[in-house]
């Protein structure tokens, strides 16, 4: 490609140690077609400084950041699409889980009870759920408490250990953890969803000429027609190349929910 040493890097959807490797696999047969001196790295603790490296050929950010801190740091590769619940084409939603033996039947009936998310610059763990609440609040009030886990992971092990009454997990990582954590994934039950937005987009160092944009993309196809079991198991579909217009949704939620005055969860 040229003199740089790209990196890249998968870290998002990593729920077990064997989903990782066949993350890794695919990652490195796309490397494979379009620049095989590319090293694959680990994500790391600091997740906004990988996204802003300029030597950055492939990644996975959160729609959250993209729309705000990356808005001008990046490129916008491609939306993979993917075979899971909650999916349409390039756009997901969460599923609003709580403990499996919880008697919650309904959204109001959560008033008052502590709510777990990711991260506040999460927008399937945290944007997108505030949102749902929004409605309800009363005085910028819903939820009693609330507890900043991390991860989705970390979510959803809140909830099952009832630590937390309600998570939302994007649809994607519930699939995942059904596939690979079935133990964790039976601990919990689904009362609802989020509202859809664009899911989390690939993306690339602005460094990166315009037409190896072009070559990536065409790569990622490849390399997910090579191993069509693989592709299965990523729950992998296809791609499609969506523009910062389409990921403009996620504020939207945002700005929804901050207009009836409910800008935290708790």
């Amino acid at each position: 490609m040229n003199s740089v040493p790209w990196i890249a890097a998968l870290p998002m959807y990593n729920v077990s140690p064997s989903l990782a490797a066949c993350w890794r696999d695919w990652l490195a047969d796309v490397l494979g077609i379009v620049e095989p001196a590319a090293r694959i790295v680990d994500g790391g603790n600091d997740l906004s400084a990988l996204w802003r490296r300029n030597d950055l050929l492939l990644s996975q950010t959160c729609g959250y950041p993209l729309t705000h801190e990356l808005r001008d740091a990046v490129q916008l590769v491609a939306t993979p699409c993917f075979d899971a619940p909650g999916c349409d084409g390039p756009c997901y939603s969460s599923a609003l889980i709580t403990h499996a033996g919880a008697s919650f039947a309904t959204l109001e009936s959560l008033r008052g009870s502590t709510v777990a998310f990711n991260q506040t610059d999460s927008n399937s763990g945290f944007n997108t759920l505030r949102h749902v609440f929004a409605p309800l609040a009363r005085g910028g009030r819903f939820f009693d408490s609330s507890i900043e886990t991390g991860s989705h992971l970390a979510s959803l092990q809140a909830v099952a250990e009832r630590r937390a009454d309600l998570a939302a997990i994007d649809c994607v990582t519930m699939a995942f953890v059904r596939d690979e954590r079935p133990a964790l994934a039976h601990a919990v039950r689904q009362i609802g969803w989020t509202e859809a937005s664009p899911g989390l987009p690939l993306i690339a160092s602005k460094a990166l000429p315009a037409d190896r944009i072009i070559a990536l993309r065409s790569a990622l196809k490849q390399a997910l027609l090579l191993q069509p079991a693989r592709a299965r198991r990523l729950r992998l579909k296809g791609f499609e190349i969506r523009s910062m217009d389409d990921y403009a949704r996620i504020s939207e939620l945002e700005n929804e929910a901050i207009e009836r005055g409910y800008a935290r969860l708790a």
